[in-house]
């Protein structure tokens, strides 16, 4: 079972934001949206794209290298929810982000 792991700092990402993190080998877009939030899978479906290098707004993240978009809070490529990309369970503990890896990815 996967245990949830510190990656970052709250006050090193605040609203409108986002950043990759290592958790175990492993890399991760995170990113706060309004004060909340989500982390998911860094790689693109598609192509293998650094989605926590594309930009974000509202929610919605566009991968750099061909555009698709997904929305960070669920996953799903937006008008194509049959793409997605892996979820992981976010939360503060005394102004840590910490992540827990879904099955899939840990």
């Amino acid at each position: 079972m996967s245990e949830f792991i510190t990656v970052a700092q709250l006050a090193d990402l605040p609203p409108g934001t986002g950043r990759t993190v290592d958790v175990k080998g492993i890399w991760i877009a995170l990113y706060n949206v309004e004060g909340t939030l989500y982390a998911v899978d860094n790689t693109c479906p598609h192509a293998g794209g650094p989605l926590g290098e594309g930009k974000m707004k509202e929610g919605i993240v566009e991968c750099p290298w061909h555009g698709w978009k997904f929305d960070v809070r669920t996953g799903q490529r937006v008008n194509n929810p049959n793409f997605t990309v892996a979820c992981c369970d976010v939360r503060v503990v005394e102004g840590q982000i910490q992540i827990k890896l879904p099955v899939d990815l840990a």
